[in-house]
């Protein structure tokens, strides 16, 4: 329970203990639905089925970054640490997400590509993400004033969220080898079901570690302004004698 907001701040109360276990069980169901049943494709082969979490993870990435962005300007707006907090949560999974998809494209890239890496402007725009997001959470760790870590991770989500922009136009904008984004209609439907549905459980994932994330940053909030308080007590009770 905290104390200044009255609200019940366990780590894991029950729904969200259950719905985590929902998320990671459908996500595991997905994955091996998807491996198990879709065809070998006709070029790749089975390499084809990386996709399953390359696309979701790369997917989930760019989601994070808008979810920063947005509750940084919330924050901005409204001046609540709470949405900085949110900002902070979502950083801090788009960061594995962001990584996942980067480590996931180059397996596939090895063999397909014969590299592991190729400054292809899609790579490179989406390495910047990933530097953004550390950028980001590294300023936080090391800037101890609250409001001004809020303020200046408020703008570095600003600046990111044009990067992340570019990263999903950039096989539209420049020659790349990296494949444009598939559509409905442009996936055989017996990839394209898969694909949804383990985009559908990366998301639900992604929504359960936020809300996991954020909850513990409450409580660790939390616990530091009793601390605070804790210290600051004694010297208000000298000051009143």
């Amino acid at each position: 329970m905290s104390a200044r907001t009255g609200q019940d701040l366990s780590l894991t109360p029950r729904w969200l203990g259950i719905f985590g276990w929902v998320a990671f069980a459908l996500l595991v169901f997905t994955q091996a639905f998807g491996i198990l049943t879709s065809p070998p494709d006709r070029d790749m082969g089975d390499l084809q089925k990386i996709m399953y979490a390359h696309v979701p993870a790369a997917s989930v990435a760019l989601l994070a970054y808008g979810v920063v962005f947005l509750f940084g300007v919330l924050y901005l707006w409204k001046r609540d640490l709470r949405y900085d907090l949110v900002a902070a949560s979502a950083a801090q999974v788009g960061a594995v997400f962001t990584a996942a998809g980067l480590v996931t494209g180059s397996i596939w890239a090895r063999p397909t590509w014969n590299v592991w890496w190729t400054w292809d402007a899609r790579l490179t725009s989406m390495a910047v993400l990933f530097l953004m997001y550390v950028g980001y959470l590294v300023l936080r760790a090391f800037t101890e004033d609250e409001i001004r870590r809020a303020k200046w991770s408020a703008a570095i989500a600003c600046l990111g969220f044009i990067n992340s922009f570019i990263v999903y136009m950039s096989v539209r904008w420049w020659r790349t080898i990296h494949q444009m984004q598939s559509t409905g209609g442009t996936v055989d439907s017996r990839y394209g079901r898969s694909l949804g549905f383990n985009m559908l459980a990366m998301v639900l994932v992604f929504a359960y570690l936020i809300i996991a994330r954020y909850r513990l940053a409450r409580v660790v909030r939390d616990v530091e302004a009793r601390i605070e308080d804790r210290a600051l007590a004694p010297q208000a009770e000298k000051v009143h004698v």
